[in-house]
């Protein structure tokens, strides 16, 4: 065991995302279908990683201390990108497609339940590989594992609900883009969207001058929305509320664009402004690194042709409910295809996947200030909550 402190574990996390970029410029085909260029490096991080683990015995351990700290920079960046007006026209879109994701977690876990009654595994490994550890990730996983070994009988919940968020992590970063390129290319759709992207720099705008004061203007709001949002996140809990900081740190971000403003105008504002994207980028890219680069992929060796199976089903189910029902549901537009990229990372995945699937569409096709609005709050709120009654529920169907 070879253990890495956060010095170095961030060191590592910067050169995947050099590693991703490289090869985004160099593979083709990896730009041309808006992979992410922390998955590029990620995944390939992580079979380097596997190969040092079979090859010499060493499994590399990472501090992955400021993963957390990165992801509440990242959801504080896009709640400052949140005008008022924006989030009054993703009101409709963000209704529908909250509705639509309870409703595929339903779907999620029924096929997952279908695929498994082919096998000789129990009902409830359906559900494990369904909505609760692809749409709830390795947080789900982890807090309902013992659940389902408790009161299911499934003892090696654990290790099977890891494998499926790991693979759907994978596969989620893989999939969103090329679907957004093939309805972006086929209804000759574009975007638009007057403002910058909110996450990530244009390709033809990487080498845009981003001076020192723009940089600390955007790092002191950033601090102080994220102070705002872990103050208004301790106040919930003392009432009973608990949610995560990221939440309530985005929220923080929305309320201090929207008010802060029209109550100084003539105050320097990021909101829109390449350095703002730049901060989104930089802390999203850095948290998949060390999400992805720290995966052990030895895990899913274990899977056996079962669990293949489900996997392959989810996969195939998600892209058929995409296409054919996220898309023309919410209006098959540009910022539809947008969303229905990040629609499939936020299925098979997590939030940030869903978020670095649309930042590397916009990246290429143009911005979507509404699908930058209507998936992270979905995906970060809302989901956790109904995913949790859902699987409750599905779970008194089949016992």
């Amino acid at each position: 065991m070879l253990e890495l402190n956060l010095r170095q574990t961030i060191i590592l996390a910067i050169l995947v995302l050099f590693l991703g970029r490289y090869l985004n410029q160099k593979i083709g085909f990896l730009r041309e279908y808006n992979i992410p260029e922390p998955v590029s490096g990620g995944i390939l991080a992580s079979l380097v990683s596997a190969a040092i683990y079979f090859g010499a015995g060493t499994e590399l351990i990472f501090d992955l201390g400021a993963r957390d700290t990165l992801l509440i920079v990242f959801f504080t960046t896009i709640g400052l990108s949140s005008r008022i007006e924006t989030l009054l026209q993703g009101g409709v879109s963000l209704v529908i497609l909250l509705v639509l994701a309870v409703g595929y977690l339903f779907l999620q876990n029924l096929t997952g339940i279908a695929a498994v009654s082919l096998t000789e595994l129990p009902a409830a490994v359906g559900v494990i590989g369904g909505s609760v550890s692809l749409s709830g990730g390795h947080g789900t996983a982890i807090a309902w594992a013992p659940t389902f070994v408790q009161q299911y009988g499934v003892s090696n919940a654990m290790e099977i609900g890891l494998a499926c968020a790991t693979f759907g992590l994978i596969l989620g970063g893989l999939v969103g883009g090329p679907i957004a390129k093939f309805l972006i290319t086929r209804y000759r759709l574009s975007s638009t969207d007057e403002l910058s992207p909110s996450v990530g720099i244009p390709y033809d705008e990487e080498h845009g001058q981003i001076d020192v004061d723009n940089v600390l203007n955007t790092l002191l709001v950033i601090a102080i929305a994220i102070g705002l949002g872990l103050q208004l996140n301790n106040l919930l809990s003392l009432s009973g509320v608990r949610l995560p900081p990221f939440v309530t740190c985005l929220f923080a971000g929305i309320l201090m664009t929207n008010i802060v403003p029209l109550v100084w105008p003539r105050i320097r504002w990021p909101t829109g402004t390449p350095t703002l994207a730049l901060f989104s980028d930089l802390s999203l890219g850095l948290f998949l690194a060390m999400s992805l680069m720290g995966l052990q992929l030895w895990t899913l060796l274990g899977l056996g042709g079962p669990l293949l199976l489900l996997l392959v089903a989810q996969v195939i189910v998600v892209v058929v409910f995409v296409v054919f029902v996220v898309f023309n549901a919410m209006g098959r537009t540009y910022d539809a295809a947008v969303i229905s990229a990040g629609y499939v990372g936020l299925a098979l995945g997590a939030t940030p996947t869903a978020i670095a699937n649309m930042t590397a569409v916009t990246k290429t096709f143009g911005a979507s200030s509404r699908a930058f609005i209507v998936v992270p709050l979905v995906g970060a709120f809302f989901i956790d909550i109904a995913n949790a009654l859902i699987i409750q529920n599905v779970m008194s169907w089949i016992t």
